[in-house]
């Protein structure tokens, strides 16, 4: 299928839904779009089984998407960008050692007691899954997403110092979480009689450090740039360029994109790029980049519904995934628990936020995509269809109950 013509039924399929969703459901964006999705794809499946005939015209857009490639290597770096350029740099700050501990720190203890409470599991009902695939299975679905949790919580009631460390922390750990996955199948695949812990420490420290610093040096000079001009159309094409160039020269010298895109996100939206008191340049830019974010995100959501029609083993796998969501809810609230409780006096949250920040924990587009960049092998299935059901739990679930939850926890305070 040419290019544009899946571009245009993607865009023509988000419209639709979009569409059904304000119209009728009135659901959060999100969550509306991903539930009218994996609707479409339920339908076409049963389509599939009464005449298939029918059903390849319906799964042809599915089929076609490369769904890892685009979000991992299109998509991530632009959804990205946007919500790190808006997020207000000044109450990041303030909440920074929070965030700081809980998008690194917290994703390392949540995958090591994800795989480690997984395999434990899995070996009482007797399914045999290695302990490193464990934990693999674990990286994926450790980090969560910023650009789902963003949508859900605007307008709660949530204080703003927890607002800002949710925030903060998704955008953050989605590069960590994909430095650790990375490191992860590197040994998945040389075995773990070779592991070279060496070569992994200096490709955890590459991708990390070498995004943030290439992403501050970009972020800075076209900040530099856009501050120097008036001209508006050109501002945009500077921002556009700049995620472009991260995202490619990060690919080249294998760092890593997530962290690149967000520490240029930071330093370029951070401070006022207007020339003058006249000058609206950085406002209108905001919204130009938050109208980019959500027609992204609607097309993500879109993609991640439509990817049920290319998992036809995923109902085999009902029970394990249903272990999958009890297991992350577990290891997402230890990984919060165990540093709130060792650095309690240093931290800006106390115990009550820890279900809230629990309960945030939503998962997106990328767990999908790394899940389906995963090579063949005898779990791969497992791996994938746990992952689908855990992201379709948290995104519909989570996310139609999370507002509840922060409200009934501070309805009695004000928003702060």
């Amino acid at each position: 299928m040419p290019l544009f013509l899946i571009i245009a039924l993607l865009v023509i399929l988000s419209a639709i839904y979009s569409y059904i969703n304000a119209r009728w459901l009135k659901l959060p964006g999100t969550i509306g779009i991903m539930t009218l999705a994996i609707i479409g794809s339920v339908i076409t499946i049963i389509v599939d089984r009464l005449n298939p005939s029918i059903a390849d015209h319906l799964t042809v857009l599915a089929k076609n998407i490369n769904f890892s490639t685009t979000v991992l290597n299109i998509m991530l770096g632009f959804l990205l960008f946007a919500s790190a350029f808006n997020l207000d740099v000044r109450k990041l700050k303030r909440e920074m050692r929070p965030v700081f501990i809980l998008s690194t720190l917290g994703v390392i203890v949540s995958t090591a007691i994800f795989g480690t409470l997984l395999y434990w599991v899995t070996g009482l009902i007797d399914i045999k899954i290695p302990y490193i695939y464990c934990l693999l299975f674990g990286a994926l679905v450790s980090p969560t997403d910023p650009v789902a949790v963003a949508a859900i919580i605007t307008g709660s009631k949530l204080p703003n110092n927890l607002e800002t460390i949710i925030s903060g922390e998704s955008l953050f750990n989605d590069g960590i979480g994909l430095v650790l996955f990375i490191t992860l199948l590197e040994i998945t695949q040389s075995g773990t009689d070779n592991i070279d812990f060496a070569k992994a420490a200096i490709l955890f420290v590459q991708e990390v450090f070498g995004g943030i610093a290439m992403g501050a040096i970009t972020g800075y000079m076209a900040f530099k740039l856009m501050k120097s001009i008036d001209h508006f159309q050109t501002i945009v094409l500077v921002s556009l360029s700049l995620v472009m160039l991260n995202s490619v020269v990060a690919t080249l010298l294998h760092l890593s994109i997530p962290l690149a895109v967000v520490t240029a996100g930071l330093l370029a939206g951070g401070r006022s790029i207007n020339v003058d008191n006249k000058d609206h340049s950085h406002q209108a830019l905001e919204k130009f980049w938050t109208l980019i974010d959500e027609l992204l995100n609607t097309m993500l959501f879109v993609m991640i519904g439509l990817q049920m029609v290319n998992l036809p083993f995923i109902q085999n796998y009902w029970f394990t995934g249903a272990i999958g969501i009890l297991v992350l809810l577990g290891a997402r609230w230890l990984s919060i628990m165990l540093p709130l409780t060792f650095l309690r006096r240093s931290l800006n949250i106390n115990y009550s936020s820890i279900n809230i920040l629990t309960w945030a924990g939503l998962r997106g587009g990328i767990s999908i995509a790394l899940a389906l960049a995963l090579p063949a092998s005898p779990y791969r299935h497992f791996i994938l269809s746990g992952t689908y059901f855990i992201v379709i739990f948290s995104i519909i679930i989570q996310g139609l109950t999370l507002n509840r939850v922060i409200n009934a926890a501070y309805k009695n305070n004000p928003k702060d």
